[in-house]
């Protein structure tokens, strides 16, 4: 159930969208990082078992 927002919906529910796309792309941003940290760890891993 959606509140009345009169005529202000436009911008509560554009700002709603813009923050949901901004936490959308930090979170994409962040997974995409931890997999190419975990990929420099895993070959730091393995020069070190070399060595």
């Amino acid at each position: 159930m959606m509140p009345e927002l009169g005529k202000y919906a436009v911008a509560v529910l554009s700002s709603y969208a813009v923050s949901l796309g901004l936490i959308l792309a930090l979170v994409a941003l962040t997974l995409r990082r931890a997999r190419r940290v975990r990929a420099d760890l895993e070959k730091v891993e393995e020069r070190v078992k070399r060595g």
